[in-house]
């Protein structure tokens, strides 16, 4: 079921960059939401609003894992696809950085290009190196880039 959520949180992602919408306005437009169980329903909300609230941390980090690639260059597809997994890897420890990744190539194959892939797995692969370390962090503990738990107190 995480799966149909993560597709159905990539859809509302994609909306958002290409209409220039806030999540809160897409929401409830999708009506699936309301058949999910309130588990379903709140790693949803989790990854949507996080993405969104840390959009411009994310898309820093993911800057420098794509190096020559910049995002506004990529397929909208992609880069959100990218956004979504970066969002789980930095901020999301329960969720394993492997499973992140599967998730996102998984995506890519079924909604991007024949290469998106290959070309998901390779940044996000970088990023993993980066967080391994410690070169970045969210809520795994001090990084030079950014730790949000600083920012709150």
């Amino acid at each position: 079921m995480r799966r149909k959520v993560r597709e159905v949180v990539l859809q509302v992602l994609f909306q958002k960059d290409l209409r220039g919408l806030k999540v809160k306005d897409i929401i409830p437009t999708v009506t699936v939401i309301s058949q999910w169980d309130k588990e379903d329903q709140d790693f949803f909300l989790q990854l949507v609003r996080g993405v969104e609230k840390e959009i411009e941390f994310i898309d820093q980090v993911l800057s420098s894992c794509t190096q020559r690639w910049p995002l506004n260059r990529m397929a909208n597809v992609d880069r959100n696809i990218l956004r979504l997994a970066a969002f789980e890897m930095i901020f999301l420890p329960e969720i394993p950085v492997g499973v992140s990744i599967n998730e996102a190539v998984e995506l890519a194959k079924k909604y991007g290009t024949e290469w998106s892939g290959k070309f998901i797995n390779g940044v996000l692969g970088r990023l993993a190196k980066m967080l391994e370390t410690n070169k970045i962090s969210g809520n795994k503990g001090e990084g030079f880039l950014y730790n949000p738990q600083k920012e709150k107190n």
